[in-house]
């Protein structure tokens, strides 16, 4: 018997369902990964993540080597490619990680028409409909969510999936190479595959003075490494969400005080907004199209083009927002404050449908979620489920100030204003001119003069978003 393990977004042999289901169905397991036209040429498609997807494999690949299997690559219509591996070997069942975005469920629906494809759990902790309201219907506010989550049973250390040792031998059949992706950065502090993330997962939760101990203080300053940073694993399964919240659990438990504790419990909330967000996109898959609030599905936006460009090229003239958008382009990752900062700036201060911003980080960033990636933009425009207040509208300023205190992120990201003081950095148009000569930088020259006055720009938003509630 042969049985087909088709890779999507569970690039890990530890703790892999589909990959388990697989080997008890046969034992000859043929690991497959499609190069599909659809998601590889999508609107959607990041070439900093394709590369980091691609270089995950080859990793992947590698490990599966080790244990006398080969890594299958065809390119084509997913369906297509299956019903030719079964004309080829007579394929008794595939077995695949269930995926809930909109295509994922249109794709892996029609290929069950034909072929014996099995969906097993693997990218939630607790599937979708599994966690309902007590009248029925699903939650579309994040904390009786978590309540409900938190008082079903928690995933055990035991429930976790060892990796095989072998999944049959490797089977001469043609398979293309995986692609080369140069626009990867490789030097982005993201070393592809699992054993990189186990590594960095171990490195967060292990030990007195573990990382995540200091999460709840930390998180959101942007000049620190006070998060986890292992989203980009999460996005690709290169652990598994179980295996994530076995570790914050146990981090919790094991907190040496409060504070600490406190620390384990934040990151675990974190990781269940992941499951949140994953929940609404199931349950209501217009989000990914409009907004899930429908009195604000026709506000007023501005789009203007030519500041768009501006907020993409972090050329704003708000150094902390110029800051994260060159993270971003460079290194295809930004912090999490800081990605409420820009896209609150997007939205609120130049009045820019949520939905390009949406898209942008989408094409830019390595560990780019359809649900995650909509749930925060729809959070940061007011427009979603859980979302912040319309009112609520960030100040670039004051966020600077609190969440760049050194300024050192700043400097990092914004390097033509190095040599201004402290003092000026979060407001360089303030500078005055002798001290502007004295750095060597001279503002709406060197570096832009804000687009916006950001006093000016609230007003305007709170106004356009009042006129959109009052139809």
């Amino acid at each position: 018997m042969t049985t087909i393990w088709w890779i999507r977004r569970d690039l890990r042999l530890h703790d892999n369902q589909a990959l388990t289901a697989a080997l008890e169905a046969s034992t000859q397991v043929v690991p497959l990964f499609i190069l599909d036209p659809t998601l590889l040429e999508s609107d959607y498609a990041g070439e900093k993540r394709i590369g980091f997807l691609f270089a995950s494999l080859r990793k992947l690949s590698s490990e599966l080597h080790e244990i006398g299997s080969r890594l299958i690559v065809r390119r084509g219509k997913p369906v297509n490619v299956l019903k030719g591996l079964d004309k080829e070997l007579g394929v008794d069942g595939i077995f695949a990680e269930e995926d809930y975005s909109p295509y994922a469920r249109r794709r892996d629906a029609a290929i069950q028409r034909s072929l014996p494809l099995h969906l097993k759990q693997g990218l939630t902790v607790f599937p979708p409909g599994m966690i309902e309201k007590k009248a029925g219907g699903p939650y579309t506010v994040y904390t009786p969510f978590r309540k409900s989550w938190e008082a079903l049973s928690p995933p055990a250390r035991s429930s976790l999936l060892p990796a095989p040792n072998e999944i049959g031998q490797s089977i001469d059949i043609e398979s293309e190479n995986i692609p080369e992706s140069p626009e990867w950065p490789q030097d982005s502090g993201f070393p592809p595959g699992e054993q990189a993330a186990r590594e960095r997962l171990t490195a967060f939760t292990k030990g007195d003075d573990a990382p995540v101990y200091a999460y709840d203080d930390l998180r959101n300053q942007v000049d620190r490494d006070g998060t986890s940073r292992l989203s980009p694993y999460l996005r690709f399964g290169m652990i598994s969400l179980r295996e994530a919240v076995i570790h914050a659990l146990e981090a919790r438990n094991a907190a040496p005080n409060s504070k600490a504790r406190q620390g384990a419990q934040t990151w675990l909330q974190e990781l269940i907004w992941r499951e949140f967000f994953i929940n609404i996109l199931f349950h209501f898959p217009d989000v990914r199209e409009h907004s899930f609030r429908e009195e604000y599905r026709d506000i007023r936006w501005r789009n203007d083009e030519s500041e768009f460009r501006a907020w993409q090229d972090g050329r704003t003239g708000y150094p902390i927002v110029d800051a994260a958008m060159r993270q971003l382009l460079t290194t295809g990752w930004m912090h999490n404050r800081a990605r409420m900062i820009v896209a609150s700036f997007l939205v609120k201060d130049l009045l820019i449908d949520w939905r390009w911003g949406e898209r942008w980080f989408m094409q830019h960033l390595i560990d780019g979620d359809p649900a995650a990636n909509n749930g925060g933009w729809q959070w940061s425009a007011g427009t979603g489920t859980d979302a912040a207040p319309y009112f609520r509208i960030f100040n670039p300023i004051l966020q600077s100030e609190k969440h760049d205190p050194q300024v050192e992120y700043i400097r990092r990201w914004v390097p033509e204003l190095r040599e201004l003081p402290d003092v000026h950095l979060h407001k360089p148009w303030e500078t005055p001119v002798e001290v502007q000569h004295e750095a060597g930088v001279k503002i709406g020259d060197h570096y832009p003069e804000p687009l916006v006055d950001h006093q000016t720009a609230r007003e305007r938003t709170l106004e356009v978003y009042d006129h959109a509630r009052s139809k």
